[in-house]
């Protein structure tokens, strides 16, 4: 391999050294990995992105593309010796007021996105967990929800236009600039999600949301997980649409420093001016025990941080042990059932059992462990139960953390082999030459 290229093009941004290397080969997930690969580039403009498509072409290496790496399903893992493409330095960003548009390089991260916009009274509403390290890029690859999702969905929503490096090393643009956009197929979400097997985003035109003028939020608590799940279905039939609807269950909740009771976080937003009126109208909805009330956008954003330590609550109770983190979404009106059937299948795998998510979009992240001397057996047979309970309620077992490596069985099973051999066909004509992620999704 004529590693040659890398050194003259990139100079210092082409790291060799094996130590700082390995720690750019994993990523959030518990899997765990050996082998060693051939460095870490850090590319800076389009072009380079194509030279270094091409220089991989001719010499048959993978290249595994990476933001910040915080995937929980190993599609930002490099699975074989190959070139990690670490898109950090690809961070510039326009912002368009009156267009409503930001042109953002795929190593923007949404956090200090959202600050830049802040100054012209505009979002980007996704707005998953890792918001402060996710980029631009990566959660374009995972098809990011998060926890505006109740309102503003996902990435597929809020992504109008794109420009990808495919396997070929051709350059795409894809979609528009503009709201409106029917200029063939939509290729934009086809990418979207697409886990960087199909092809590297250089840039991406996302479409921005004014600023809420207010919003209203409640932290309540819960004996029981199914009544607040009923309570935010009944929330929602009563014609109020929350910007975000989380809960931890009581374990969870102690562990990130609240009661040990189930807790829900329900915000709205408002105009000025409307923040008591429903208020009034939480109260009389909600059944739980309301300890809390915020009025006012930073209030409600501030009420929800401890819902945001959902991830290192659930590494605290795992104590070293293999933490096994699942994301699966529901009808909204099949919560309650998803919820008792879930914790029926962990009783009867004896394994234990955290649940917190987005429940107002029907998202839910189970998390269980297993300890290393013990084995994965019974976590297996609770992910395989939890798969067929999932189907049964018309649900899917990847909801916003992809499929990537975790999850190629549970896709298998869910879509069938004649939509996964036309997917294939889909990676074939994007990347002939299986270098793009190799190994994800398939």
């Amino acid at each position: 391999m004529d590693i040659s290229f890398l050194r003259r093009e990139f100079g210092d941004r082409f790291i060799e050294d094996k130590v700082v290397a390995s720690l750019y080969i994993r990523d959030a997930s518990f899997i765990e990995v050996s082998q060693s690969i051939i460095g870490v580039v850090f590319p800076e403009d389009e072009e380079e992105v194509v030279e270094l498509v091409r220089w991989a072409v001719r010499n048959k290496t993978p290249l595994f593309p990476q933001g910040c790496a915080t995937s929980l399903s190993g599609n930002a893992i490099a699975t074989t010796p190959g070139l990690v493409v670490s898109f950090e330095r690809m961070a510039k960003v326009e912002i368009d007021p009156i267009d409503g548009v930001a042109v953002a390089g795929p190593g923007v991260k949404l956090e200090e996105l959202n600050i830049e916009l802040a100054r012209h009274g505009l979002f980007f509403p996704v707005d998953p967990g890792s918001v402060k390290s996710a980029t631009v890029g990566g959660a374009i690859a995972n098809g990011a929800g998060g926890m505006r999702g109740a309102k503003y969905g996902t990435m597929k929503d809020w992504v109008l236009g794109l420009r990808v490096v495919t396997g070929r090393g051709d350059t795409l643009k894809l979609g528009c600039r503009t709201y409106k956009c029917r200029n063939g197929y939509d290729l934009v979400r086809l990418f979207v999600g697409s886990e960087g097997t199909l092809g590297l985003v250089t840039e991406a035109t996302l479409k921005l949301a004014p600023i809420p003028e207010s919003a209203t939020a409640v932290l309540a608590y819960y004996n029981d997980v199914e009544t607040l799940v009923e309570d935010v279905v009944k929330v929602r039939a009563n014609r109020v649409w929350p910007l975000f609807a989380e809960f931890l269950d009581a374990p969870t909740s102690a562990l990130v420093g609240l009661e040990e009771k189930n807790a829900l976080f329900l915000g709205v937003d408002v105009n000025t001016g409307a923040e008591e009126r429903l208020l009034k109208k939480l109260r009389e909805l909600i059944r739980g025990e309301i300890a809390q009330e915020a009025a006012g956008w930073e209030a409600a954003m501030k009420l929800l941080e401890p819902r945001r330590k959902l991830f290192y609550g659930q590494i605290t109770a795992a104590r070293g042990g293999v933490l096994v983190i699942e994301d699966i979404a529901v009808p909204i009106s099949k919560l309650p059932d998803a919820v008792r059937g879930l914790k029926a299948v962990a009783a009867k795998h004896g394994v234990p059992l955290l649940l917190g998510g987005h429940v107002g979009d029907g998202n839910l992240h189970p998390a269980t462990w297993y300890r290393r001397e013990e084995g994965p057996a019974k976590v297996e047979k609770f992910i395989k139960d939890m798969a067929e309970l999932v189907a049964k309620l018309n649900g899917t077992i990847s909801a916003e953390h992809g499929v990537g490596i975790l999850k190629k069985e549970l896709a298998r099973a869910e879509l069938g082999e004649t939509t996964l051999s036309y997917m294939r066909e889909l990676k074939k004509l994007f990347d002939p030459y299986n270098i793009l992620n190799p190994g994800k999704i398939f």
